[in-house]
């Protein structure tokens, strides 16, 4: 079939978020002492992994972990504990989190613009699908792309987070598109590869630094037939 529409997802995918010196070279734990690089890595991953529970946690937490992106009082709720539980004091932990949920602090990969450009000039619809739970629309603005995109679907605004098909066919259905002519672009198997029972199609790329990935979108484009 031919591809007449691209779902992009956000985080890992099209923009990421960055570990940053600045950000993290002051942080210290309760004696004062400073987390090394590992300990800076290991933090960042916990506020930016796709899938998958980060820190064990109580049964109210779980439930807020289980919410997060449906519900943004859950998601604050939920990493400001991950965070704590990372031994950051509570006033780190409001700062990191701030930037978090800040989307003009997110860094787009070296071939998002060429990706998203290519698409939508090649006359297919563009989508952003994303498990989040804030808007991301700033960021795409920030770097001039939001011409590039159709439609955002958000899942806090839509009440339902991949894999659910429900999150699938509202995208498909704004976009006008049938999901055999449709493929998803993604950083998640358990996630955004759920676009796969509704029969689209799914490419799959690595949430590396930007600095580490700087064609996977373009490859994985020309590897479906869009570009």
């Amino acid at each position: 079939m031919t591809i007449q529409a691209v779902m992009f997802d956000f985080s890992g995918t099209v923009f990421r978020l960055e570990q940053d010196a600045s950000w993290l070279a002051e942080l210290t734990d309760d004696d004062g002492t400073p987390f090394d690089i590992e300990a800076q890595a290991e933090i960042m991953r916990q506020m930016t992994a796709p899938t998958g529970q980060v820190v064990r946690l109580s049964e109210e937490y779980q439930y807020a972990w289980e919410n997060r992106d449906l519900d943004p009082a859950l998601h604050r709720k939920i990493y400001l504990e991950v965070l704590r539980k990372s031994g950051l004091r509570p006033d780190q932990a409001e700062a990191l989190y701030r930037r978090l949920i800040d989307p003009t602090e997110w860094t787009p990969y070296p071939d998002t613009e060429a990706a998203l450009k290519r698409v939508s000039g090649n006359g297919l619809e563009v989508g952003v699908l994303s498990n989040i739970a804030f808007d991301i629309r700033p960021a795409f603005a920030a770097h001039g792309l939001t011409a590039y995109v159709d439609e955002f679907v958000l899942s806090f605004e839509e009440g339902a987070v991949k894999p659910d098909p429900v999150i699938f066919r509202t995208l498909l259905d704004r976009l006008g598109v049938p999901p055999e002519n449709a493929l998803m672009v993604g950083d998640s198997e358990e996630a955004d590869g759920g676009a796969r029972a509704l029969g689209c199609h799914f490419a799959l790329v690595e949430p590396l630094p930007t600095a580490e990935r700087t064609d996977a979108l373009l490859t994985a484009l020309r590897r479906h037939g869009v570009l």
